[in-house]
């Protein structure tokens, strides 16, 4: 297949232009076909749901070409799933797990000399975008609904790669409540992260750490991703909590450490048990593995592994999942699913 002219090695993480965009558009009770949009203005009515009561939900994977040449993406039926719950929290209508891959295949194929090149450490990134088009002034929801997916080749999604950077915990801001939306992937729980991010950033932190918001004493995510740690018995731990998104990434780095014999604990984590960790992590689908190289909380610095390092097992994880991903370690999970 011929590919697009372009620096791959050079890709951020920032929008770029495709061939085309997929939707399937709710109306009167059913789902329509599938259309493929060239342009990526799309209209919208003014009274939508999406803008006044927040109906939206979205989802984030990745397409890769494999080794051998195949243009695979990895565990797209776990996102399906998740933006099924998303949907069902927001009285918004499914998207089946049928119809997810379908348009999934459709847009892949359509944007093929999108995806990079094996070789060059990028891939092409796929967001999934549920969104209330129907017209509600009362507070309600929508009776149609726009199903989008877009794709995007991208690098990683911090420039250095798999290189440590320093955090901080903020808990002068929630990221969720208790019983909120923090499960599901609704497109205002980024929002709520938005002024929080920006204030760790501008004291030099390139990522905030969020504590739980009744007690403000258990760690719970990243503003964008799930929160591991490596015990100094090499134990894989990581945060478990109600208003924290279940990550793909997380899930699977949970079987690949079980799989290296580690012992996995999902708990509640206190800020005081950062002292007993070698190694933490920022996992997702965007930067499948960030180490931390250092956690700020108030006055105290809580430190990980030799500066500037990336950690032992974290470096094995990742390499695993990337192995996996394009097809240099044996997919023995059935992760990738072939477009």
């Amino acid at each position: 297949m011929a590919k697009k002219d372009i620096a791959w090695s050079e890709l951020g993480f920032s929008y770029m232009r495709t061939n085309s965009i997929a939707r399937i558009k709710f109306k009167d009770g059913k789902w329509g076909a599938i259309e493929l949009l060239n342009d990526p203005i799309v209209p919208i009515h003014v009274a939508a749901t999406c803008l006044h009561y927040g109906q939206a939900a979205f989802e984030g994977l990745k397409v890769f070409e494999m080794k051998n040449g195949d243009i695979a993406a990895f565990r797209p039926d776990e996102n399906a799933i998740r933006m099924q719950n998303t949907a069902d929290r927001l009285l918004m209508e499914c998207v089946s797990t049928e119809l997810f891959l379908e348009t999934l295949n459709v847009i892949v194929k359509d944007n093929i000399d999108f995806v990079p090149p094996y070789g060059t450490g990028a891939s092409l990134y796929v967001r999934p975008l549920l969104i209330g088009s129907g017209a509600r002034i009362g507070v309600q929801p929508a009776d149609e609904y726009d199903f989008y997916i877009l794709v995007i080749p991208v690098g990683p999604y911090y420039k250095n790669g798999l290189s440590p950077i320093d955090a901080w915990i903020q808990t002068e801001y929630d990221r969720a409540a208790p019983n909120g939306l923090g499960h599901v992937k609704a497109g205002g729980n980024y929002a709520a992260a938005l002024y929080s991010d920006k204030l760790g950033k501008k004291a030099g932190f390139p990522i905030s750490l969020y504590v739980d918001s009744r007690e403000h004493k258990y760690i719970e995510e990243f503003g964008t991703s799930n929160f591991i740690a490596i015990t100094k018995d090499k134990k894989y731990v990581t945060s478990d909590s109600h208003s924290i998104l279940p990550s793909i990434t997380n899930k699977s780095l949970m079987t690949l450490a079980k799989d290296l014999g580690m012992q996995v604990e999902r708990r509640k984590i206190t800020i005081e048990e950062l002292e007993n960790f070698v190694e933490v992590g920022s996992v997702g689908t965007a930067t499948v593995i960030t180490p931390i190289s250092s956690i700020a909380y108030g006055e105290k610095v809580y430190k990980f592994g030799e500066t500037g390092k990336v950690g032992e097992t974290l470096e094995k994880l990742y390499n695993q999942l990337q192995g996996i991903q394009y097809g240099d370690v044996e997919d023995k999970y059935g992760w990738m699913y072939k477009i």
